[in-house]
């Protein structure tokens, strides 16, 4: 595939003997290798690297988000899904009587229960070597002592800001703005930054190891300013929630075992693409075949994922048949010379942010976290730092709907962490952030590397495409013209999308089977790191 950029330098592929840290933010990238160098282990420096994310990049996740996890620890691969349900009072017939016919993205109506903190907990408790507290130290002391705003994120930080001054016009959204600007100005790249009551939170977290968001006083907080506000979320239903750890699902791809995490995540989007994918064979030099075939792939994955997934105990199709290689050969069958146009949802933005960690023990961790939409539901409790996420937009209010609203349910979910094995050997961690873009960006970076033989950082660089609906199709401007005309006449329909954050954020990790070296690459797209000893 060509790998070719414009305006954007191709960074080199890092190795590294002992460690390894890829995010998108470099302050949170460091905070990771502390963590490895004082003594913790990969799940505890991803701890350090998700609780730093929402102090350092707060315009892609939060204290008040979700996270889901892959973790290979002592020669075994387990999942976390730790995505909140809908609140007691979150019911079709309430939202309804709000007289609402879609589910709204800012405001109280669209939080779900957050479940990033028990996340971090579960994750210590069951695999740490550091306490929680140690684990959030470096996060404590970037939120309280400053830390220095990135080029990237202060770019979505002043973009969210002017919507957020034109839609969040109620008093309940004062608080983001007390948090997030000062007078009503978003930081620039380069400016210091503090987010002081974030740091007490943080710390409060981690002296409670958690509890005091879902049982104690963070959780009073929370409930308090949603009746206030006429919320739906109650302590109650903090209270209740807890991780699960789930087995990941595969599909085995040309000798390679690719897994993600069961619904109500996406990941089978991007294992059903594969599978269908694997009954083409593909060469360098056919590209315009390649692009057509994997958007093809990409479209059919996304009109049965959008139907069926939802809270796995609703779901009316099994995860089986959904990954059955007879059913893929059929899709494939489908693809033809032209564009399909599949009946599918039409794919909308988000904030997130992934990370992949290493340790000197063979330990690694694909972890994925996120606010969605940016900031989330706009809502800052106050005096706390916490932004609560707005997952629950993702509900329907389709009464038909595997994925309609219903309380203590789980929407259908876009943060996807993945992990690569071959041979019931680990070969790493790998991820691309993005809203409905991850599966996508999943498919693209892995058939980069197995496929056409592309080192971890040369799959990231490669040009991305994101099939939005229909047969409209974003690419990327380095794409070159030859393929974008070969694809108009194939029926595409193809725009050339400028805005680079369009198309993910990845990081990749691999460790050499034989000598033990790992090889990372991350995303050109933000202020990517990799950070390693």
């Amino acid at each position: 595939m060509e790998t070719k950029t414009i305006n954007q330098s191709i960074r080199q592929v890092v190795y590294a003997k002992h460690g390894m840290v890829a995010t998108s933010e470099p302050q949170a990238a460091q905070a990771g290798l502390d963590v490895l160098r004082r003594g913790g282990n990969a799940i505890d420096a991803a701890i350090a690297v998700a609780a730093t994310l929402t102090v350092t990049e707060p315009t892609s996740n939060g204290i008040g988000g979700d996270n889901f996890a892959i973790v290979w620890y002592k020669n075994q691969l387990y999942g976390l899904n730790s995505s909140g349900p809908a609140p007691k009072l979150l019911s079709l017939d309430n939202l309804k009587k709000m007289g609402l016919k879609d589910m709204p993205r800012f405001g109280f109506t669209p939080v779900t229960v957050p479940g990033a903190v028990a996340g971090w907990a579960q994750l210590s408790k069951r695999f740490g070597q550091l306490s929680l507290k140690d684990a959030l130290r470096p996060a404590i002391d970037y939120a309280r002592h400053g830390f220095v705003v990135q080029k990237t994120v202060a770019t979505h930080w002043q973009h969210a800001n002017q919507i957020y001054q034109k839609a969040l016009k109620h008093e309940m959204y004062a608080p983001w703005f007390d948090t997030f600007t000062k007078a009503l100005q978003a930081p620039k790249a380069g400016d210091l930054w503090f987010l002081k009551d974030h740091a007490a939170t943080l710390e409060e977290i981690g002296d409670t190891v958690g509890s005091s968001f879902y049982r104690g006083k963070i959780a009073d907080q929370i409930d308090a300013y949603a009746r206030k506000h006429g919320g739906l979320i109650r302590k109650e239903d903090l209270e209740a929630f807890s991780p699960e750890w789930v087995d990941p699902i595969k599909v085995s791809y040309r000798g390679y075992d690719v897994y993600e995490l069961p619904p109500n995540g996406q990941g089978i989007v991007a294992l059903m693409a594969l599978n269908i994918l694997e009954n083409f064979n593909f060469k360098d030099k056919e590209l315009i075949t390649t692009y057509h075939k994997q958007m093809e792939a990409i479209k059919l994955a996304f009109a049965d994922g959008l139907a069926y997934i939802a809270d796995p105990s609703h779901m009316k199709t099994s995860i089986q048949s959904m990954l059955s290689k007879n059913y893929a050969w059929k899709r494939s069958q489908e693809i033809k010379i032209k564009a399909l146009d599949p009946k599918a949802g039409k794919p909308i933005g988000s904030g997130t942010v992934y990370l992949a960690v290493a340790d000197q023990e063979g330990n690694m961790v694909s972890m994925i976290q996120s606010n969605y939409m940016g900031f989330g539901s706009g809502i800052v409790i106050p005096n706390t730092g916490i932004a609560l996420h707005n997952r629950g937009h993702n509900f329907s209010l389709d009464p038909k709907s595997n994925n309609v609203v219903e309380p203590k349910k789980r929407p259908y979910h876009t943060i996807i962490p993945g992990f690569l094995m071959k041979q019931r050997t680990p070969i790493g961690p790998f991820g691309v952030m993005g809203g409905f873009m991850q599966p996508q960006g999943h498919v693209q970076v892995l058939m980069n590397m197995i496929d056409f033989g592309m080192d971890p950082q040369q799959a990231l660089d490669a040009p991305r495409f994101q099939w939005t609906e229909g047969k409209t199709i974003l690419v990327e401007p380095d794409v070159p013209h030859a393929i974008i005309q070969g694809l108009i006449k194939k029926g595409h329909e193809i725009k050339i999308e400028p805005q680079l954050s369009q198309f993910g954020r990845g990081q990749i990790i691999q460790k050499d089977p034989i000598t033990g070296i790992y090889v990372g690459g991350t995303e050109k797209r933000c202020d990517g790191t990799i950070a390693s000893y």
